[in-house]
């Protein structure tokens, strides 16, 4: 048996559920394909820039994410070897709210998917895509179910990748495959009770062959999130032969990064280290034919500046003000020609907002893992601490998404 839908959306992540929100909400047939179950974990930052709460708000989520989020963020700092410099964010443009947070993905996650499913969504999970037919009027999607193996065809018209960046799978967004190179990042994540970070301050953590940051998240705890290179991920295995991945990792943040060996000294694990990876940073692919990319699986900025969790719900809006103006049209069906027109747009759309960040995270994430640069930069920065502040402005934590007047947060 097949069931048919208006689109299909192949990931139940930030980027994923928001496009299932904002169709359905327009009136859209929707299925979202989530493999996972939820809640669950997840290498990230956690943190939830001032520009992306108002979306949040739209979506119908913000008010319990604050309800559980950790305390606003109103500074950024930058700890590599013995130096901790501090500055004040920027206040986003227009803002209405009082600026970002922190929340797990175990949170966050579960919510957005919920309210998908809340306004008309169909949500199944735990369901792998298996396959997926291309034929002349759309998709054909075979998904299994990850407990029983039984299998289900699902159809549209359209699929939304939503599934992220480093996971193999059928569709042609997901060809992850290339050589192993020293370069290679791989992320980690753990949380800390007890640790002494000031609860207003997210510190970049600078170490050699890799960057991190430290956030105040939800239920009491500081998230600590990291990506290292392969090569020094190695060596850290090697000098520490008892420990597992995330341990090892830890030891060489501390000795290297005194900032944080300060604010973890009295800290307490809170569960086991959480890896991933390796990372694919850099614009891909925003699809073909009918098949149209958000998140992740149409590019990963460096997680230096913190900003994925608001690229994926941010690109899902563009998506969306695409496709909901072609159905407001009437066509009937979504020609190869007008296909490429609203993933054309939708492209101009996503690079006026993220191209500018993709460039200075890939310049601050090569800055920041070499010890020499490292230590000029920071140099500078206890200079002029206004660079900082300028720094986490061209990340994009004080523009609101540009986008039409509805997806505009200073007027929400």
């Amino acid at each position: 048996m097949k069931t048919n839908y208006d689109a299909i959306i192949v990931g139940g992540g930030p980027s994923g559920a928001t496009s299932a929100v904002l169709l359905a909400q327009a009136g859209w047939k929707v299925a979202v394909v989530e493999k996972a179950v939820f809640p669950r974990r997840k290498v990230c930052g956690e943190f939830i820039s001032g520009t992306t709460w108002p979306l949040l708000r739209q979506l119908g989520v913000a008010g319990p994410l604050m309800d559980i989020a950790g305390p606003v963020v109103r500074r950024v700092g930058v700890y590599s070897g013995d130096r901790m410099v501090t500055a004040q964010l920027a206040v986003p443009t227009g803002s209405t709210n009082d600026g970002g947070r922190a929340v797990g993905r175990e949170h966050l996650d579960t919510l957005l998917l919920a309210r998908a499913a809340e306004v008309g969504a169909d949500v199944w999970q735990p369901y792998a895509l298996a396959s997926f037919v291309e034929h002349g009027d759309g998709y054909t999607c075979n998904i299994r179910d990850q407990h029983t193996r039984a299998e289900q065809a699902l159809s549209s018209r359209l699929i939304i990748a939503a599934h992220g960046s480093w996971e193999p799978g059928p569709l042609p967004t997901q060809d992850f495959r290339r050589p192993q190179r020293a370069s290679d990042l791989f992320g980690f994540k753990a949380h800390f009770l007890n640790a002494a970070l000031p609860p207003d301050l997210m510190p970049l953590l600078a170490f050699p062959g890799g960057y991190g940051g430290m956030v105040h998240s939800d239920g009491g705890r500081v998230s600590l999130s990291c990506c290292i290179r392969r090569d020094q991920l190695d060596k850290c295995r090697r000098r520490y032969p008892q420990a597992n991945a995330g341990t090892a990792v830890l030891a060489h943040i501390k000795t290297s990064c005194q900032g944080a060996a300060n604010a973890l000294s009295s800290a307490t694990a809170d569960g086991a280290w959480l890896s991933s990876g390796p990372l694919h940073t850099g614009i891909r692919s925003f699809g073909r034919g009918g098949i149209f990319t958000v998140g992740n699986a149409a590019a990963e900025a460096h997680p230096i500046v913190a900003e994925g969790i608001s690229m994926a719900v941010q690109s899902a809006f563009l998506l969306s003000e695409q496709l909901n103006a072609w159905r407001m049209r009437g066509d009937p069906a979504l020609s190869t020609p007008q296909g490429e027109k609203i993933r054309h747009d939708y492209e101009m759309a996503w690079r006026r907002n993220f191209s500018q960040r993709i460039r200075f995270t890939a310049l601050y994430a090569h800055l920041f893992m070499r010890p020499m640069t490292s230590r000029m930069v920071t140099g500078w920065l206890e200079r002029f601490p206004r660079l900082l502040t300028e720094g986490a402005r061209w990340s994009g934590k004080a523009e609101p998404l540009h986008g039409a007047r509805t997806l505009d947060p200073a007027r929400h």
